[in-house]
């Protein structure tokens, strides 16, 4: 009867004060909006706080699990005292559920997302397979998203004030060059491109420009014979024009055709007076 009375008293929902709650260590998100936070303290304040914070026992008080907005909020009211629901949870269950409940409320930009899951893995030295059952999603999916984390800070910031999804920045994951990511970017927000249409240029884009081939050199070969004796024939009338005498046999067997010239050294040497 003890043990449930102390379980009772640990799962209620109590009171505690807004100055004893630290923030959690492994809270994912890492952007609050201020003008969203105003309209939930504003709406605290009409309708009270409808849904109590997560917290758990530490050495300096409590550490908050999941609910950070509505404890921000609560602390711009000046709220001396928050509802919360104490859990028993050691670290890696803390870190968990506090990205478990981001994700379900959909409170995280796929970037913090990602990030969240590269925490987990670092400080539990935890697989991609782990975490994706934890999380209940696929391997694949871990590992796409924590792909994501290879874009620079200015390149995340860029991609979410532009309102990119997900896919956009998956697709310019394609291009490897940093330079050409960046242009490719640009003008995906400039032309206001859908995730279809930044799909095609990127593949258009990400496609190596061939190098032009060297047309080949046409070589003319020529079979007739004829041509070639011909050429020789000529050759030989224009060397007995300039007066050198040359003698020229041709000659035949089953294998070659020999041609043959021959011209005396005193003629080829000779010289000739005007």
């Amino acid at each position: 009867m003890g043990m449930l009375l102390k379980q009772r008293t640990v799962n209620r929902v109590v009171l505690l004060d807004t100055e004893k709650i630290s923030p959690s260590p492994y809270q994912p998100r890492r952007q609050f909006e201020q003008k969203a936070l105003q309209e939930l303290a504003d709406s605290i304040a009409q309708s009270g706080l409808l849904q109590p914070i997560t917290v758990r026992e530490v050495d300096s008080g409590y550490e908050l699990i999941a609910g950070e907005r509505r404890l921000m909020a609560c602390k711009i009211l000046h709220m001396e005292q928050i509802p919360a629901i104490i859990e028993r949870y050691d670290d890696e269950k803390s870190a968990v559920f506090s990205l478990v409940e981001n994700l379900q409320r959909r409170d995280l930009n796929y970037f913090e997302e990602a990030a969240g899951i590269h925490q987990l893995m670092e400080h539990y030295h935890m697989t991609q397979q782990q975490v994706a059952q934890r999380l209940g999603k696929a391997q694949s999916t871990i590992a796409n998203k924590l792909r994501l984390l290879s874009f620079s800070e200015s390149m995340r910031r860029r991609m979410l004030d532009a309102g990119l999804t997900e896919r956009h920045a998956r697709a310019l994951l394609k291009l490897s060059d940093e330079m050409m990511i960046s242009q490719a970017l640009e003008h995906i927000v400039q032309e206001r491109l859908n995730v279809g249409e930044s799909e095609r240029y990127i593949d258009q884009i990400a496609q190596p420009v061939e190098p032009e081939k060297p047309k080949p050199t046409r070589l003319f070969v020529v079979k007739d014979l004829r041509i070639f004796m011909n050429t020789i024939s000529r050759a030989v009338s224009t060397m007995k024009l300039a007066g050198i005498e040359v003698d020229t046999r041709k000659t035949e067997d089953d294998e070659y055709i020999h041609y043959t010239l021959k011209i005396p050294k005193k003629s080829a040497y000779k010289t000739h007076t005007a």
